[in-house]
């Protein structure tokens, strides 16, 4: 009985040792709180965000362009291969609190002089003399297994925080192929723009053409100068120069688009007319709050931050002690012949183990202070997402709105110098004013229309930027490969059917759920 009250009073004083060396680490917990509203006393809950992208753009050119930018970018792909990591890494750390049973062979002899205590021993014994004299021969072939009781929970929140850096990595697909998104529409959207660039600038030079020819008339009949129609030839000359350099524009941005596509230059499909006519979307911004759902890089920041804090977990756990089971049957003999005989050569053996760091743990306290660290600078990158995000949103709903005001005062200005070139011409043709006139409202009418087009192609990036701010732009793609095989594995651990129908929205949620309940279990 006094024995007994030792050893548990020794266990005691252990635990409160061990429990005394752990220092002590800050845990930060997230905190950004988000106004109401965008805009003061505009509160709405419905979010473009949620609207597929297939039925967000109306272009059918864009959308084809869309569809093989998600399939065959190169970085998309390299992401899903991180994800695929990501879900081996849980099956990895799932194997790890899970018993190892494996089978294994041995053979080996020690050669002991004769005139030894164990070589004695071997001269006396009656099977001695079907063996090696003085030769100690050791046959095993047996079945062990060794488990390290998870006591602490250190393997189940390791394998946990693996669940949860996979969903972020799923996230980080999706925020990836919303970036991908808004960049091939804006590139889109910057072609149909120096589209209508050329056909301007074309249309320009064939008024300047006329202009030209008008002038040498005039000169002919000496009621100009030779000056007017060099000045008029420089202005062709330069605008044709113009032509080049747009072309070679147009080129760079299809290589643009190609690469973004995953394949080599080649034409892009676009529909260029119009395109001054359209008008983009309103879009319905919803409520701040609704960015902690709809914005794959906050979700992605969110659950890494839930794994940061299991880790913590995790690196303090390596403090306190480890037990493992270990335990091995099979058979044993000193000579092979004799190996397989039953029950004479069946052997077992049952151990358990009791480990606890004492001594140089600086690498246990480094760590666990690295762990705090980390937790730390992911509650502040989470804090970091969520206001970047209300920023971008801000940003582009004032865009829209000085965008929209500015485009009705180019418009204003563009048709004032159309009427301005006929007026200009008639005064020119009754010698009431200078071909510099001319020449120069012909210039502004140009730079106006192209100010104009620039101003319709920034309209549109805002749409997008918007739509990308909010969050929109994933939603449409369909359950991948990895997500397939993951779901097919967490429904066979929780005994329930998987569903091949899900899009890949649905399936992010069903994981989630399923992770969740796997987890409690």
């Amino acid at each position: 009985m006094k024995n007994k009250t030792f050893r548990l009073m020794v266990l005691v004083v252990l635990g409160l040792m061990l429990q005394g060396c752990i220092p002590k680490v800050a845990i930060k917990k997230a905190d950004a709180p988000l106004p109401a509203a965008f805009e003061p006393g505009v509160l709405e809950t419905t979010n473009t965000a949620t609207v597929m992208r297939k039925d967000f753009f109306d272009d059918p050119a864009l959308l084809d362009l869309l569809d093989i930018a998600v399939a065959n970018n190169k970085e998309i792909n390299i992401m899903l291969q991180r994800i695929t990591i990501a879900q081996n890494e849980i099956q990895r750390r799932r194997g790890e609190y899970l018993p190892f049973v494996g089978i294994r062979a041995g053979a080996g002899g020690d050669k002991v002089g004769e005139f030894t205590r164990y070589g004695a021993l071997e001269e006396h014994l009656p099977l001695a003399e079907h063996a090696f004299p003085t030769f100690l021969g050791d046959f095993r072939f047996e079945l062990f297994s060794t488990w390290e009781v998870d006591i602490w929970k250190r393997l189940r929140n390791a394998r946990q925080a693996a669940v949860l850096e996979y969903m972020a990595s799923k996230e980080g697909q999706n925020f990836l192929v919303t970036n991908l998104v808004a960049d091939v529409a804006h590139s889109y959207y910057e072609l149909l723009a120096l589209d209508n660039h050329l056909e301007n600038l074309e249309q320009n030079i064939r008024i300047q053409e006329n202009a030209l020819e008008m002038v040498k008339q005039l000169l002919l009949y000496a009621r100009t100068t030779a000056l007017a129609v060099r000045r008029y030839e420089a202005e062709v000359a330069k605008n044709k120069s113009n032509i080049y350099k747009i072309k070679q524009d147009i080129t760079v941005v299809e290589n643009r688009i190609n690469l973004l596509l995953g394949r080599t230059p080649q034409p892009i499909q676009r529909a260029s007319s119009g395109f001054m006519e359209q008008n983009p979307k309103v879009l319905m911004t919803g409520i701040p709050s609704q960015l902690l759902q709809n914005r794959p890089d906050i979700k992605q920041a969110e659950l890494e931050l839930s794994a940061a804090e299991l880790n913590i977990k995790v690196a303090r756990a390596n403090f306190f002690p480890s037990f493992s089971i270990n335990a091995a049957v099979g058979f044993e003999a000193f000579a092979v012949k004799y190996l397989f005989n039953s029950p004479q050569s069946l052997a077992a053996a049952v151990a358990g183990e009791l480990v606890a760091p004492l001594v140089n743990r600086y690498a246990i306290r480094a760590e666990y202070k690295n762990a705090s660290a980390r937790q730390i600078q992911a509650a502040y990158e989470y804090e970091q997402s969520i206001i970047n995000a209300y920023v971008e949103v801000a940003n582009q709903i004032s865009n829209i709105d000085k965008l929209k005001k500015n485009y009705q005062l180019k418009t204003s200005q563009v048709e004032a110098l159309v009427q301005s070139i006929d007026v200009a011409n008639q005064l020119f043709k009754s010698a009431r004013t200078d071909y510099l006139d001319v020449l120069l409202t012909q210039r502004d009418t140009l730079e106006a229309k192209q100010d104009l087009i620039e101003t319709q192609q920034k309209k549109f990036d805002a749409m997008v930027d918007l739509y990308k701010s909010l969050g929109g732009g994933w939603q449409s793609e369909p359950m991948t490969d990895a997500q397939k095989s993951y779901l097919s594995t967490l429904s066979e651990e929780a005994g329930e059917k998987m569903d091949e129908n899900l899009s890949k929205a649905e399936a992010a949620k069903k994981i989630d759920e399923l992770s969740v309940k796997l987890a409690e279990d």
